[in-house]
């Protein structure tokens, strides 16, 4: 049953990602291009409603589905971190034309050429997954 709950908010996030067209080529390129608002309204609504959200799990101790209390562990603050990430991630996102919640919606819609960049970005977390204790965090 709980899978079944999975896919139907997974179908409903590539719906919602199709019809506000953030999983558009043409708007992401727009976005780094800075000729139109569309997709930083999108992100920053997104950004809002996270910090709303945890700030009222945290206030009202929600607890999970399954009952389980939802515990938010504080990060320790490192601007290379972030920066480096950041980086990386906007060139990825420029790159592909996708960042990863589209990509899947993509394939939804019938692009398939979007499997290529899937695999690319699985074998990138594969390999950070195994050297990230090498990297200078």
């Amino acid at each position: 049953m709980k899978s079944i709950s999975y896919l139907a908010i997974g179908i409903l996030f590539g719906i919602t990602m199709i019809k506000s067209e953030a999983a558009s080529w043409f708007r992401i390129y727009e976005m780094f291009q800075f000729q139109a608002f569309h997709m930083y309204g999108i992100i920053g609504i997104a950004v809002l409603l996270g910090v709303l959200i945890t700030a009222f799990i945290k206030k009202f101790n929600i607890k999970a589905f399954d009952g389980s209390l939802i515990v938010f562990n504080d990060k320790t603050f490192s601007t290379k971190r972030y920066l480096f990430g950041g980086i990386i991630f906007g060139l990825g996102w420029a790159l592909a034309g996708a960042c990863p919640g589209p990509m899947f919606t993509l394939i939804g819609t019938g692009y398939l050429p979007i499997l290529i960049v899937i695999v690319f970005a699985l074998l990138g977390t594969y390999l950070y997954g195994r050297i990230k204790d090498k990297l200078p965090h």
